[in-house]
């Protein structure tokens, strides 16, 4: 019991005390991987706490992977990282560049009090769940992609709520989550307008849209900018074997199919941004350069990290809706 030190009229909650005073076990080695910790019981008779207090206290260090309880038998020591004040739990839908440069203004904004696990679902709602399920109660924090998986919100909802922060899509079911999200109805429809300069010299507008992982948004938000303005327009599920007329301007957010479309009028010898036009969606670095520059309608994903991050580190719980903007190069 020596390890524990509580002080009456200190100011500091008593669970904190605890907390500081095993990491101080710690740091000076008093405290080494697997020594056990005092049971929660006798924690509360020596100091006359609460079962609540205590636990409180262990839990947290759990959380931040600094000790790990046996059933039955105690808590043990984890790890001797007490500098680690958060443990994240982050589950991207897939690594893409775009994914690569929100994660890393993530880490580069947060500071390096914090050790970040990063996991993939790949649009997979098995995997989604079983993540999810094997995490909980292991994190500090969680922040989720969940695209547009059914079922998504009730998993989500299994976890700490105050704990959860959700990233890139939400919806109405996860509406009292934190969130640093792209409206993507609005996004398209307003970089749609903001180019209507340029495509109104164009015969018809056509939206390369599998539906798989794309983001419903996007799709309401082109039909109803292609209504209001009265264009001609398509939705097609793959490109395969079509041929390109003059006069047609593709909306593609699959970088896949951005590269078939190309390709497609390579062979047909059609001149981009003149016989046909593109509008990507995200931008990349490649975007600025191929075909002397392809036109994109794209949320800042460095700044979508560091939303997200300031956002966790101040201990706010906001919906923060993330900036898009059409940047109109040669395709159009």
């Amino acid at each position: 019991m020596k390890i524990i030190s509580i002080q009456n009229n200190l100011g500091v909650p008593k669970y904190r005390q605890i907390i500081s005073s095993i990491e101080k076990a710690i740091e000076e080695v008093n405290l080494k991987k697997g020594d056990k910790l005092p049971s929660v019981n006798k924690v509360c008779l020596e100091f006359s706490l609460s079962r609540d207090t205590v636990l409180q206290a262990y839990e947290e260090l759990k959380k931040r992977g600094i000790i790990y309880a046996i059933p039955g038998k105690g808590y043990y020591i984890k790890s001797i990282e007490v500098t680690i004040k958060q443990k994240i739990f982050l589950l991207f839908d897939e690594l893409n560049i775009f994914k690569e440069d929100l994660y890393n203004s993530f880490l580069e904004n947060f500071g390096t009090n914090a050790q970040v696990d990063i996991f993939f679902h790949h649009f997979n709602a098995p995997v989604f769940q079983k993540l999810i399920n094997e995490s909980n109660g292991n994190y500090t924090k969680y922040i989720i992609m969940p695209t547009n998986l059914a079922e998504a919100a009730a998993v989500i909802k299994t976890l700490p709520v105050n704990e959860v922060y959700i990233l890139d899509q939400t919806n109405p079911e996860l509406k009292s989550f934190p969130a640093v999200y792209q409206n993507f109805v609005k996004d398209i429809y307003d970089g749609l307008m903001k180019g209507k300069s340029k495509l109104n010299k164009y015969e018809k507008l056509i939206m390369i849209f599998p539906g798989f992982r794309e983001p419903l948004g996007m799709k309401i938000g082109f039909e109803n900018f292609c209504n209001d303005f009265v264009f001609d327009y398509e939705i097609i599920t793959e490109f395969q074997n079509r041929e390109i007329k003059k006069g047609e301007v593709y909306i593609i957010p699959s970088d896949r199919d951005l590269v078939r479309v190309i390709e497609k009028a390579k062979i047909q010898k059609l001149l981009l941004g003149s016989d046909y036009g593109i509008i990507s969606y995200n931008e990349t670095p490649l975007k600025k350069v191929v075909e002397n520059g392809i036109t994109t309608i794209s949320t800042n994903f460095e700044v979508m990290g560091k939303l997200l991050a300031q956002m966790i580190l101040k201990g706010k719980k906001e919906q923060i809706e993330n900036k898009s903007a059409l940047i109109i190069r040669n395709s159009l």
